[in-house]
This record gives structure tokens, sequence and C-alpha cells, in this order.
């Protein structure tokens, strides 16, 4: 019911990992639901309020429990706890990467805009990288792996980013270092030159970026038309969608 429960929660607040993660053999959803359900929670809990001293509360929760996971204690009582103490512990997930994955959405809790490309490319892999990593390692990928799997993550994630850009200054958030046009290009461009040089061998890590599996076509539709980010237009049909992912699947990547 634990795993139902995470699996639930990743299908109303991330439906694009959730059809990613029901591509997976089941004993992969095992392991990948209980993180992109912790992610989830943890993604949302600066929107429940608009006081950022609760909104920093719900998260430092979420580090508390990490914390308390990781010493051996019993998990809180919360739906996603217990099954990401059981991924945690049963394939020795570093909870400062988990910690790390939480202190990253302070970001959106106090609205200051990223100092420079930098700090931008820090809250990404803080954010998109850690969490493929993470489930690169419950899965079983090697250590070897690991700047594969984050530079898939990375393009994934800033393809994403461009997608939720107008949303995010609905919020009062500043997304973008810079926003012109060719600054979107720039950031897009860059972003799929090292989704090209990836390498990704393993199942395990293959696995664990299926996330990411729109990131080459939106970030080309990215570079070719950077003015769909502005407009929230920056997206795939249905179709399109669904059978980039069946695709995917079919090829094992």
């Amino acid at each position: 019911m634990s795993l139902a429960a995470c699996a639930a929660i990743v299908e109303r607040g991330d439906p694009d990992r959730f059809l990613a993660a029901m591509s997976c053999p089941p004993p992969a959803r095992e392991v990948l639901f209980p993180l992109y359900a912790f992610n989830v929670e943890v993604s949302r809990a600066p929107y429940v309020t608009d006081e950022p001293m609760i909104a920093e509360m719900r998260l430092q929760w979420w580090r508390d429990a990490v914390e308390e996971i990781d010493a051996g204690k019993a998990p809180r009582a919360h739906e996603v706890a217990a099954p990401l103490a059981g991924v945690m512990r049963a394939h020795d997930l570093p909870a400062a990467l988990l910690d790390e994955a939480v202190a990253a959405r302070r970001w959106d809790v106090w609205k200051e805009p990223f100092e420079d490309a930098a700090a931008f490319e820090a809250h990404i892999q803080r954010t998109a990288g850690h969490l493929a990593w993470l489930s690169a390692l419950g899965l079983g990928a090697g250590a070897a792996e690991e700047a594969g799997v984050r530079e898939v993550a990375h393009a994934g994630g800033v393809a994403a980013w461009l997608q939720a850009v107008p949303a995010l200054e609905a919020k009062g958030l500043q997304p973008l270092v810079a926003g012109r046009p060719d600054d979107v290009r720039a950031l897009a461009g860059a972003a799929l030159a090292r989704l090209k040089a990836a390498r990704v061998r393993s199942e395990a890590a293959r696995l664990a970026v299926r996330p990411a599996w729109q990131a080459g076509t939106l970030l080309r539709l990215a570079v070719r038309e950077p003015e769909r980010v502005a407009r929230g237009a920056l997206a795939l049909s249905e179709f399109r969608r669904k059978a980039l992912l069946g695709w995917r699947a079919a090829r094992r990547g």
C-alpha cells in the first residue's frame, strides 16, 4: 500500500516521471516511486503557504526526516517516509544528496534570482541531477556512471525548467539568469550539446534517466523557437510524448 501511495502522489504531482516509471520493469518501480514521491513532496512544500517561515519549516521537516532515517530511527508518520526509508536503507543511498535536494528548494521560498549561470547549474544538479543519480544508485549503477547520468539529467532538468518558466514567473520567481530569446537559445543549445555527449551504458543508469526522454526534442525546439518559452508553448503533443517514451522503452534507453 505504501508503494501504491507513492505512485499515486507521483501520478498527480509529476505525470511525466510517473509515465517514465511505469515504462520501467516492476522491480525498478519499487525504487523509483518512493524517490519520485519524495521529490514531489519537497518540490511542492514551498507553495502550500504564502509564509516563507512556514515553508522553511516544511522543508526542514523533510531534512529532519532524512537525517533520522540515516541515523537508523523509525521513519516519521508520513506515507512517503516509510517507503523512502526502505529504499535508502536497502541500497545505502547517501542521505547528504537527499538533504541537498531538499535544501535546494529554499530558492522557491525566498524568490531570490540566481546569482549567475553557475548558481543555476548548481540548482539543476541538486534537484534533477541528485534525483537521477540517487535513482541510478538504487537501481544498481556503479560510480563510473555518475557523470553520464548527471549530464542526461541536466538536459532533462533544463528542458523541464524552460517549460515551467511562465508558471514560475507567475509565482513571483525569476527562473532565468537571462531571459532574452538569444539567452534561451544558448541555454538550450548548451544543454543539448551535453546531452549528445553523455554516455549512459548500464540498464540501471538508462532507467534512472528515462524521465529525460523528451529532453532532446524539447531542447531542439527551444533552440529553433526560443520565443515558445515565454509563451508557455514549449511542449509536445500527447501522441508524440507517448510515442517517444514507447520508442525509448523499446530500445531500453
